[in-house]
């Protein structure tokens, strides 16, 4: 018999009243603003999968377990909008929100044949819905918590993955050349001096390919964070778990991070975010979206043999990948990317066409090989 305490609501009502939770816990500091986003879309993509009207005390383990496989072969926008080869998406207004970007849940039935989710988007997406329901345990509304029932569990690869994320070096020169292009374009360029967004969409670029840090970082980056230290210019980035991290940029991209604040900032300040390094034409700070309209912006300029399509993670991919195999020592890629283990480097790594044929030609052990003449 049901508790006469569980109440019976639907499942669009407590993910709405989930939602709300985990917002209001981001004004106390109990959650990171990032974390709560997580969160809220996970749950609000679980509703639509679970079937808004039903009570959500009546879901049993199964249930959910069909929940995760229908996850589980949810297309993926992201993947597919960017599949090798393809052009970028269209360019949008300087600073305006990318829709497909901007991190809501793609419909279930779009893009047939498109790739599924990541066994890290599942694994994501289980624990999110695992801490809706031990949530909803307390509030009263299961009986049981349906998620001790659940069956399926995502699959994790070790090492390299089979679709690479990182782009390979021509492919991420391409892209470099193209944001330099534009920075070096911006003096001349037309149009309403105050919309100019030129140096401000180098800038992005060059920080996210050449230092990596996650987009929620660059996003939040306010121009203060930025300090010179006998000579270097550094980025004190504000990274997860109140971690903070200084790195020193490279000078061509330090370059391009005094040419904003010296102009493109200006230009674009109205006033309203007086501390935000990046800035929309109408003086608003960046969203996560925006960075992504910034990316297809300058992908369109690249030539299409040197074009592939990326996210700002993938950025980041790039980053390690070329780092690692350029043998910079870990623990200092650790230390730029911001993470606490050594260990999660292996997700960031992806393998490099004729890398392996390259490290053995110099070998640690027996130096240069290639070319030694043989012993008859």
């Amino acid at each position: 018999m049901r508790p006469s305490d569980v109440q019976r609501l639907t499942v669009a009502e407590t993910a709405d009243r989930y939602v709300e939770m985990v917002r209001a816990k981001t004004s106390t500091g109990a959650l990171a603003p990032g974390t709560a986003e997580v969160y809220a879309r996970d749950v609000v993509t679980f509703a639509a999968l679970a079937g808004p009207e039903r009570v959500l005390d009546d879901l049993s383990g199964e249930d959910v377990d069909e929940v995760l496989l229908r996850f589980a072969r949810k297309p993926d926008g992201r993947r597919s909008r960017r599949a090798a080869g393809g052009a970028a998406a269209p360019p949008a207004p300087p600073g305006a929100p990318s829709g497909a970007a901007s991190g809501g849940p793609p419909e279930a039935g779009a893009g047939g044949g498109a790739p599924s989710q990541s066994a890290s988007s599942q694994a994501r997406f289980r624990r999110s819905v695992s801490a809706f329901f031990q949530y909803a345990l307390v509030a009263g509304w299961v009986q049981l918590n349906p998620m001790q029932a659940v069956t399926l569990r995502p699959r994790h690869r070790g090492g390299l993955r089979a679709e690479r994320r990182a782009l390979t070096a021509e492919q991420a020169e391409g892209l470099l050349g193209a944001a330099r292009g534009l920075v070096d374009a911006a003096p001349a360029a037309g149009g309403r001096p105050d919309q100019r967004t030129e140096l401000r969409d180098g800038l992005i670029v060059l920080l996210l390919a050449a230092v990596g840090p996650r987009v929620s970082e660059l996003t939040r980056a306010n121009a203060e964070d930025f300090f010179v230290n006998a000579g270097t210019r550094y980025w004190r980035i504000f990274g997860k778990g109140g971690r903070t991290r200084d790195v020193p940029l490279p000078r061509p991209v330090a370059e391009v991070l005094d040419a904003y604040l010296g102009e493109g900032r200006r230009l674009l300040d109205r006033g309203r975010e007086p501390r935000a390094l990046l800035l929309s034409w109408r003086g608003r700070r960046l969203a996560r979206g925006d960075v992504q309209a910034v990316i297809d912006r300058v992908l369109a300029r690249v030539e299409p043999g040197r074009r592939r399509g990326v996210t700002p993670h993938g950025l980041r991919h790039t980053t390690a990948t070329h780092l690692l195999a350029a043998a910079t020592d870990m623990d200092a890629v650790r230390r730029v990317l911001g993470h606490a283990d050594l260990s999660t480097l292996g997700r960031y790594r992806d393998e490099l066409p004729g890398e392996l044929e390259a490290a053995m030609r110099v070998h640690p052990l027996l130096g240069p090989v290639e070319g030694r003449p043989r012993r008859g």
